[in-house]
């Protein structure tokens, strides 16, 4: 298996559905009340490309993507129509004066309880960097693990904010089209399940 840096047809992932999800286990007691466990450390995203589909056209696509793929077998990108940006600065980290790499993640919440979730694959030429808001072109960007590196370690206490758009990493949960030609120019596919694959 592989992963393959090619995005899933736009057209298609634009009418797709889906999202995230968690795995909770809850246990009801005698006295009526719950414990509840989280499985998962992050959530997982689901998607379902086949609303997608408009036309024999797009369907194809999909298909010749697919077989590509080998079904299961490789993942490749997705994008989220909904949840594909950092919606402005989101932290990168703090300088220690000696750390020069920096995991690119973006923030769902407030200050109550929210959730870090690690971005492994920004898209190129989208990252944006601040060092005590000041902007810098001094880092690259691993596309592969989503890792900032600064040409020199930032300053011990120095505020480090990232803007960046991304991709999911994705693969068919599926090795069977069922593909249906409903008339001479449109296709339907009802179900085409993706999902993320955490790295």
């Amino acid at each position: 298996m592989a992963f393959h840096p090619i995005r899933f047809p736009l057209d298609v992932a634009l009418g797709a559905r889906g999202g995230p999800e968690r795995a909770t286990d809850i246990v009801t007691l005698a006295s009526g009340r719950e414990e509840r466990n989280s499985r998962w450390a992050r959530s997982r995203r689901r998607y379902n490309a086949g609303y997608g589909v408009k036309s024999r056209a797009d369907m194809q696509a999909v298909l010749a993507f697919f077989e590509e793929r080998r079904g299961r077998f490789h993942s490749f990108l997705w994008r989220d129509a909904l949840d594909h940006s950092s919606n402005g600065p989101q932290p990168l980290g703090t300088g220690d004066g000696v750390t020069v790499a920096f995991q690119v993640s973006k923030t769902y919440g407030a200050s109550f309880d929210p959730y870090v979730r690690p971005i492994s694959k920004p898209v190129a030429g989208t990252v944006s960097v601040t060092v005590d808001g000041v902007a810098t072109t001094a880092f690259t960007v691993n596309e592969a693990t989503g890792v900032v590196t600064f040409d020199t370690a930032p300053a011990d206490g120095a505020v480090l904010l990232a803007e960046f758009e991304f991709d999911v990493p994705v693969r068919f949960d599926t090795d069977r089209l069922d593909i249906e030609l409903s008339s001479f120019d449109a296709a339907d596919a009802p179900a085409i399940p993706l999902i993320e694959v955490l790295e």
